[in-house]
């Protein structure tokens, strides 16, 4: 019986509105404001238009940021922050009101497109839950009475935990203690035409997997098949996390019998920092997780059992929030600091102007992370001494000193070495502890070879010089008696586990 409740399933979600797959997926953007320095508005919406950026979801429906964004025809995400719900949820009066101020004052001019009411109520604000359906309806009727609701759709972003035994997706379904606010829910969904709105933290999963899930299979790195997740029911391969989130949603509303309700992702993303128990919040992680992730959806990829329907999704997030409490990662989401300058520099093709300060043919020698401490001072020591590189840069006081670690100075002299030997891929091994990579490893005054630097204006290097390097290189013992320890970090499973084969 249970295979024949997974093949019907299957066929359920087969009849998913072809009008979804017509349309073009898209990728948008968070807004976030918890800045010591936050950009002005008009800021903000300069970096967007310089970026390309259409689509974007701000997390309340500040009148700076809905004036600044007339006029350019970005898609706009408004929405009610959770401390507005139980009074929008219990008073069509505070509904109509708020629609009238917030959305009707700046429409058609600022082009809002939907709605998110309250973000992650059932895990964030479970007090607000059982009136989110009544605030849904009531935001609803206030804009039916402006003629808007064919034109801005409403719904309320999901933490996608509430999805329990999420691997295999065929067998994914909602917390049930949670249904008699979902069904409601979905029906409000089915009945307005309005998406599904989930957000997907890959990086979390992963990190409270204790190492169940790969890292790899977490930032949509190619695996193969040996290597894939497999849905014990369906056969159906996974390579992502991503994807496999996706289905769980889509299985876990079949479950309840609504299959035409598109999903949108509002929030993933990667952070690229954290601290010593977060070692893969790292720029190199950022960049993979996201660059490939704009790339899966842009290309139409769509998942494993909708494969070509891709799922329009928004980054979390614009900028570094460095007044997020918590870990150093929860500050280091961002594509941007607050100045507009990339934290990281996206490998992206086929992906049009969009987040133009894609540099993809620029490539760079960078240390492994998790390489073997000693072999990198190993390598640092060779490209410092026979290899010729000069590495004053790297001594005390001078601009690539900072940060003081083997990792940090070894990719600053296999960097300097790649460049000299004209980027050749030979060039960029030392021995198995380095990788070419398009993330420009510079940082503040520290600017790495062939860098296009924060001016624009690309660094010229010279050849090695034939003269031996002196003993006294900066790769030479310069971490006596250092040591790298491994950290262990020891984190609480997550019920969600994958099998792979």
């Amino acid at each position: 019986m249970a295979w024949l409740h997974v093949f019907v399933v299957v066929l359920l979600l087969l009849a998913v509105s072809q009008a979804t797959a017509d349309e073009d997926p898209y990728i948008g953007v968070n807004i976030g404001t918890d800045l010591a320095i936050m950009p002005h508005p008009t800021q903000v919406v300069a970096l967007l238009k310089a970026q390309n950026i259409q689509h974007v979801r701000l997390y309340d429906a500040d009148r700076g940021m809905l004036v600044a964004l007339a006029n350019t025809g970005i898609r706009v995400m408004a929405s009610i922050p959770n401390e507005q719900l139980l009074g929008i949820g219990q008073s069509n009066s505070t509904a109509a009101n708020w629609v009238s101020r917030n959305i009707v004052a700046h429409y058609p001019a600022t082009n809002i497109t939907a709605i998110c009411v309250g973000s992650e109520v059932f895990t964030t604000l479970p007090n607000a839950a059982p009136v989110l359906v009544n605030a849904m309806k009531f935001v609803h009727s206030a804009l039916v009475a402006s003629n808007l609701d064919n034109q801005i759709k409403l719904s309320s972003p999901l933490a996608s935990s509430i999805i329990l035994d999420s691997f295999p997706p065929s067998q994914a379904f909602f917390n049930r203690s949670w249904n008699p606010v979902m069904v409601p829910m979905l029906n409000f969904l089915q009945s307005t035409g309005s998406p599904l709105m989930l957000n997907i933290y890959p990086y979390y999963d992963y990190m409270q997997s204790n190492g169940v899930i790969p890292l790899d299979y977490a930032l949509f790195k190619p695996l193969p098949p040996t290597k894939e997740a497999v849905d014990s029911n369906t056969l159906v391969h996974y390579s992502n996390v991503f994807d496999a989130m996706v289905d769980a949603t889509y299985f876990a509303m079949a479950f309840l019998n609504f299959t035409n309700i598109p999903v949108i992702v509002t929030e993933t993303g990667w952070p690229s920092k954290g601290d010593f128990k977060e070692p893969d919040a790292t720029i190199e992680n950022a960049n993979t997780y996201n660059s490939n992730l704009i790339r899966h959806v842009i290309n139409k990829t769509g998942t494993p059992k909708r494969p070509g329907i891709a799922v329009s999704t928004y980054i979390y997030e614009l900028y570094n929030e460095d007044q997020k409490p918590g870990p150093i990662s929860e500050k280091n989401w961002g594509l941007f600091d607050s100045n507009g300058d990339p934290i990281y520099i996206l490998r992206l093709t086929d992906s049009g102007s969009l987040l133009a300060n894609d540099t993809t043919n620029q490539t760079y020698c960078m240390a492994k992370e998790g390489a073997d401490p000693k072999m990198l001072q190993a390598a640092l020591d060779w490209a410092c001494g026979p290899g010729k590189v000069d590495c004053s840069a790297l001594l005390q006081g001078k601009p690539c000193y900072e940060p003081d670690n083997v990792i940090a100075h070894a990719t600053y002299a296999f960097d300097t070495y790649y460049h000299c030997m004209g980027k050749t891929p030979d060039s960029c091994d030392f021995n198995g502890v380095a990788d070419i990579t398009t993330t420009d490893p510079s940082h503040g005054s520290c600017i790495f070879p062939g860098s296009l630097g924060r001016n624009g204006t690309r660094v010229n290097i010279t050849a090695p010089s034939m003269n031996s390097i002196s003993s006294d290189s900066p790769g030479r013992n310069f971490y006596s008696g250092g040591g790298f320890g491994t950290v262990l970090v020891v984190i609480k499973v997550m019920l969600w586990s994958v099998i792979f084969l």
